[in-house]
């Protein structure tokens, strides 16, 4: 794990590639939580049916490096509702879950690639991180794509908006 970038702290708006709003504008807030760990909070949107819904998510998150590659490993959480029949009480289930991002930063511009599920030909939970930085190597080395273009992002970093003010 690496020390805390303060450049990288901040809000962050996205930049949408094709100028279409189909998944929404998205922003990224990046707070210092330790000395190398930080803490994330993602803005965005949802389609459920017709409606459009705010998504919020949390996330913690360190950088370290594959070569000279910049990378945010991330942790979330996901909770779960399901029930069985009428009479059951809801099972609630709270889930673990973790991405890998190549980052990069030039001038005000933050770009965030999200690492392919499927970058490596073998379906496999990685044992630790040195597993993981073997098959990215192995895949970059052997010039297969690892980043999945449809959760890659620019954003700029703006001063963070201010809620309305009531009346």
């Amino acid at each position: 794990m690496q020390p805390i970038d303060s450049s990288l702290i901040g809000y962050w708006y996205g930049i949408v590639k094709d100028g279409s709003d189909y998944f929404g504008v998205e922003a990224l807030e990046i707070a210092r939580d330790s000395d190398s760990i930080y803490s994330i909070i993602r803005y965005g949107k949802k389609i459920k049916g017709d409606i459009i819904l705010p998504d919020t998510s949390h996330f913690t998150g360190y950088v370290s490096y594959l070569d000279d590659e910049a990378y945010m490993n991330i942790a979330g959480s996901i909770v779960t509702v399901t029930t069985k029949g009428k009479k059951n009480e809801p099972v609630v289930k709270t889930h673990r879950i973790y991405h890998i991002a190549g980052i990069s930063l030039k001038n005000d511009t933050l770009v965030v690639k999200t690492v392919s599920e499927d970058f490596s030909p073998v379906k496999k939970l990685f044992k630790n991180p040195e597993e993981l930085k073997l098959a990215l190597r192995a895949a970059k080395q052997g010039n297969k794509p690892i980043f999945d273009e449809l959760f890659s992002l620019s954003y700029r970093k703006i001063p963070k908006p201010q809620p309305p003010k009531g009346f």
